[in-house]
Order: C-alpha cells, then sequence, then structure tokens
C-alpha cells in the first residue's frame, strides 16, 4: 500500500514537472483547452486537443481517457502524442472539470467513450482513426472501451490496467484502505488523509466501514465500494462479457510487471480475450516493473533490485511504437517476437512464447510438511498450527517489505517453509497455485502466503505473494463460509506471474500467515460483513491448523 501511494504521487509529481519543462516549446503547438464533447447522457466531457502547428492536414487520433486532473501541466499528455505527429487528445471522465455530483468511477466508461470516439473521428483534423494507451485507471477504460468497439478504434495500449472489483480496491476479495485514500486524494480534492489514519483504525479496532469517519470527511465511493464484497455483477458490468471479448476484432499490445499491483488484473483480461477469442492479435509485455515501469519508464534500481540491461526498456515508447504500427504501417516492434514476452530477472535475457500456457515445459509441487517445502507427498498426516489473537495489536502479521532483496526474513508470526536447496539452475516462469487444507474455529479468514527464493549467500528475493479470503476461494461471486472444527480446502491460483532463474544452492521459501496490519481489512472471522466487523468480534483467538497435504504448484522451465 505505502508503494502504491509512491508510485501514484511520483506520477502525479511528474505531470506537473513534465509541464513545467514544456512550456516553453507551446509555441509549437495548437493546443484547444476545456473542449466540451458531447455524449448521448447529456453529460458533456471535458478535453484537451493538442496538434502541432505544423501538421495541417488530418492525422491518426491518440485518446488518453484520465480521471485524474492536476492543471495546465495535463497537456503533456496530449503533447507526447502531437511529438510522433498524432492529434493528442486528454479526456477527462465525466464529472471531472466540472460537477462532481456525475463522477461515478468505472461505471461510465463504455458509453461516454464510444460517444468520444464518434465526436474525434469526425473532426476534420482527424483522419477517422484513433488509437488508445495509458495506465491504470486509463489501462481499465480502455477495456471498457471495447465492450462494443467503435469503427474508428483500430487499437489499445491498455498499460498496468486495472479491474475493478477484481484487483482494485479489493483483491482477492480483501479490500485494501487504497479504496479511500484514492477517492479522497485525487477525485474529491480533499485535504490529504494523514498517512496515520491506518495505524489509528488498527488501534482502534472500529470497523472497517468507519474509516471515513475516523478520517473526517465522509466518503461516498468508498462506502458503495464496500457494498460490493463479492466479485458480483456491479463489478463485472464495467469491463467485458465473454461475448463481447469475442467480438474484440482490434490488436492490442497490454504492459505490465512484476511487481505492478495491478498485474492479476492486466494478465487476466488477456487471458479472457484469449480465451473468447480464438487467435486474437493480442501481445503481451511483462518484466521486473512496478506500476510505474509498466507504463513509463523502469527504475534500474527496483526496490534494492538492479534489473537486467536488457529490461531497460521504455514501455511509453514502445507504447507509441505499436501505435506507429498499427496506424502508420511501420514495423512492428522488434520486441514483440510472439505473443507472450517476458524478461527473465537473472539471465539479461527476454523470452517469448505463443501463449502463457508454453512458458514452462513443468510444474514443480511442494507439500507444505513440518518446517520443509516437500517434493514428495507426505505418507503421514500431520499439521501446524497458527494462532493469531486479533485483541493483541502490539504486533502484526505482515509480510511487508520494501526491498526486493533483503538479509533477514520478517517471520511476522507466521509459518515459514523451505525447500531443500536445488541441484540445478531451472526457470520460475508464470503465476503459481495451490491449495490448503486446513481446520480452523472460525468462519472466515484472509490469507497471506508470501514467496521467495533464499539464495545460496543466505539472502532472500521477495518473488510475489498470494492474499486472498477464504470463504470467497472456490467462487470469488459467492461467499462460501467455512465450518469450524472441520478440514477444509482453499484453492487458489489468483496469484502474480513472475519470471525469474533460480540458481543452484537457492531454495523457494513460502511464509503463511493471516492477515493482521493497518493497510488491508482485518476478517475477524465471525461470519458478518467483514467490514462491519469490529475489534469485538474478534472473540477467541483464530487458531488455524494447516495440514502437510497442503501444497504449492510452481510453474517451471527446465532444459
Amino acid at each position: 500500500m505505502k508503494h502504491l501511494i509512491y508510485i501514484l504521487l511520483s506520477f502525479l509529481l511528474s505531470l506537473s514537472v513534465s509541464g513545467q519543462q514544456s512550456a516553453q516549446n507551446d509555441s509549437i503547438y495548437q493546443i484547444q483547452d476545456s473542449v466540451s464533447i458531447p455524449t448521448r447522457s447529456g453529460i458533456d466531457i471535458s478535453a484537451i486537443i493538442v496538434r502541432k502547428k505544423a501538421n495541417t492536414g488530418p492525422l491518426p487520433t491518440i485518446l488518453f481517457y484520465t480521471t485524474y486532473h492536476q492543471g495546465p501541466g495535463d497537456a503533456i499528455l496530449g503533447k507526447r502524442s502531437a511529438d510522433r505527429d498524432y492529434v493528442g487528445i486528454v479526456a477527462y471522465a465525466r464529472g471531472i472539470r466540472a460537477d462532481l455530483n456525475h463522477y461515478a468511477p468505472y461505471e461510465h466508461e463504455g458509453t461516454d467513450i464510444y460517444d468520444i470516439i464518434d465526436w474525434v473521428s469526425k473532426q476534420p483534423w482527424c483522419n477517422g482513426t484513433v488509437g488508445m494507451l495509458g495506465g491504470s485507471y486509463t489501462g481499465f477504460s480502455q477495456w471498457a472501451t471495447v465492450k462494443n468497439v467503435h469503427p474508428a478504434l483500430k487499437t489499445i495500449v491498455p498499460q498496468v490496467a486495472v479491474m475493478p472489483g477484481y484487483d482494485t480496491p479489493m483483491e482477492n476479495n480483501v479490500q485494501m484502505n487504497l479504496g479511500l485514500y484514492w477517492p479522497n486524494d485525487n477525485i474529491y480534492k480533499n485535504e490529504y488523509i494523514r498517512r496515520s489514519l491506518p495505524f489509528e483504525w488498527f488501534e482502534s479496532g472500529i470497523a472497517w466501514r468507519k474509516l471515513d469517519s475516523l478520517a473526517g470527511k465522509e466518503n461516498p465511493i468508498f462506502q458503495k465500494w464496500l457494498q460490493h464484497p463479492a466479485y458480483d455483477e456491479y463489478w463485472q458490468s464495467m469491463v467485458p462479457t465473454p461475448e463481447e471479448y469475442a467480438n474484440i476484432n482490434i490488436p492490442i499490445l497490454t504492459t505490465t510487471g512484476y511487481y505492478d499491483g495491478s498485474q492479476i488484473g492486466a494478465i487476466q483480461y488477456f487471458k479472457l480475450h484469449n480465451k473468447y477469442r480464438k487467435k486474437a492479435e493480442h501481445y503481451l509485455v511483462i518484466g521486473p516493473y512496478d506500476h510505474w515501469g509498466g507504463q513509463r519508464n523502469p527504475s534500474k534500481n527496483l526496490m534494492g533490485y538492479e534489473i537486467d540491461s536488457v529490461a531497460n526498456v521504455s514501455m511509453s515508447n514502445l507504447a507509441y511504437d505499436w501505435l506507429d504500427h498499427i496506424l502508420k504501417g511501420k514495423p512492428k516492434p522488434k520486441l514483440l517476437k510472439d505473443k507472450v514476452n517476458y524478461q527473465v530477472m537473472g539471465t539479461n535475457e527476454w523470452k517469448h512464447a505463443p501463449s502463457l500456457d508454453k512458458i514452462s515445459n513443468n510444474t514443480m509441487t511442494l507439500y507444505l510438511d513440518g518446517n520443509i517445502l516437500s517434493d514428495k507427498k507426505p505418507l503421514k498426516k500431520a499439521f501446524k498450527e497458527l494462532l493469531v489473537d486479533f485483541k493483541d495489536r502490539k504486533n502484526q502479521n505482515n509480510y511487508f517489505t520494501p526491498e526486493i532483496i533483503f538479509d533477514t526474513l520478517d517471520v511476522s508470526n507466521g509459518l515459514v517453509f523451505k525447500s531443500m536447496p536445488f541441484e540445478k539452475d531451472f526457470l520460475l516462469n508464470g503465476s503459481f497455485s495451490g491449495n490448503l487444507a486446513v481446520t480452523i474455529n472460525k468462519k472466515d479468514m484472509d490469507v497471506s502466503l508470501a514467496l521467495y527464493e533464499q539464495m545460496s549467500d543466505g539472502s532472500y528475493f521477495f518473488l510475489t505473494r498470494f492474499v486472498g479470503r477464504a470463504s470467497y476461494a472456490k467462487d470469488h461471486t459467492k461467499r462460501q463460509l467455512l465450518r469450524p472444527h472441520k478440514k477444509q480446502n482453499i484453492p487458489f491460483d489468483n496469484t502474480r506471474f513472475v519470471s525469474k532463474r533460480i540458481t543452484k544452492g537457492s531454495r523457494l521459501v513460502i511464509l503463511l500467515n493471516i492477515n493482521k496490519h493497518p493497510f488491508e481489512v482485518i476478517n475477524y472471522g465471525s461470519g458478518k460483513p467483514v467490514s462491519d466487523e469490529t475489534l469485538e468480534d474478534a472473540s477467541e483467538p483464530l487458531l488455524v491448523k494447516w495440514h502437510n497435504d497442503s501444497h504449492i504448484n510452481v510453474p517451471i522451465w527446465r532444459d
């Protein structure tokens, strides 16, 4: 959560700085600000139109649709397109730069953007072809747009695209406090919420639903989202249906990163498009990037990890190279050698595959047996116990680390399972999955499972993490409470893609825990709506028996 806030603030600051730096060059542009674009709803959309004065004829148009408004510096988002000899459009979500009473995040993009494209395509400066690009919410907006593809829309480049209700403001049905901070700080433009608020909430034990009251300002968006803890029709209506995915007939480039908070959604769009439209012209690029690097320029040092030199690829430049390919007939970017293009950390190589199921040629199944990740299924039944006292606020259960590489693993009351050292190098390629066989004394819990490589020198390399609500493990759309004191299975597969060379002498390590920290909702296990639970619902401590037929499945490539 802290990292997501940092990335967002860095992005907004970059708009301001970029705007200041480009002001001296404004003489080469023709900029129309506060243009009103009509929609069928009767609510106009505010937009900025940027063209180079030297370009007098009609051109392809690039639409950057955004929910953020930072000021005059926003024009830089159109200038980037104009610099590549396009018409650049910056269009704002309904209500932004206008009446915020009309604003409803994620709910109207499908129809509003269709109308924007329709209007743009008929302007004399547009040659009738439109492309879209951009990340995060802007990435989502492109998927909402192709629920009904406008004839003028020739391609989209959704980067680090969020999938509402699937990876934000909750992941695997576990709510994050991003759902409070994001609308308050960036939409309502209220005074920034104090960064101490999560810790105040954690100490107080009040209901998650009361977070905005604790902040001192009602937040209608936060409250609306809490009414939908399941991945229900409200969320599903915002993205394409199976039939709509099947009708998406335009080429698409998706970019994301191993450490992108929105990666799960970005890849889910890719999976569903390929599932429902056979031979979809859809390319995926993924590497060691965070939410920023997956849509703009990568950090050479990402949270303490020096990325391989070949990974230093500008996703912003790649997006425009793709747009040039589709809209201007220029060569396809060289990086796109196949549909799935991924950088294997530690090899200084990109690899390429025709589909996600072709990136691995084996699966390593490891059982959580004692303190071992064993490659052999246990012959004797056993379990490990974990006791979680939710009333104890002096201690947190939190996997969080600000670095990818570190010397000491903070167990934080969890259980650690380690494999034996590997005898040969192999590639860990893809998203791990598994099944947790458990017996608990309550009706629900939120599971945290972090995966690391412990290298031969003893240091740790953070690979990825799963977090999920047990009662939604079998169906994200329907809550099914657990039966206390009965052994049950918690399957999981909705985890982040990662690719890294695991070297000889290294081990894989699992840190298994129950969520209890300030940055995500705390599930006390009473069976009530989790956002309504308080410390009074904690009752007795949670006792979890992790049975040794629990296992993880790790996709690998061995030569």
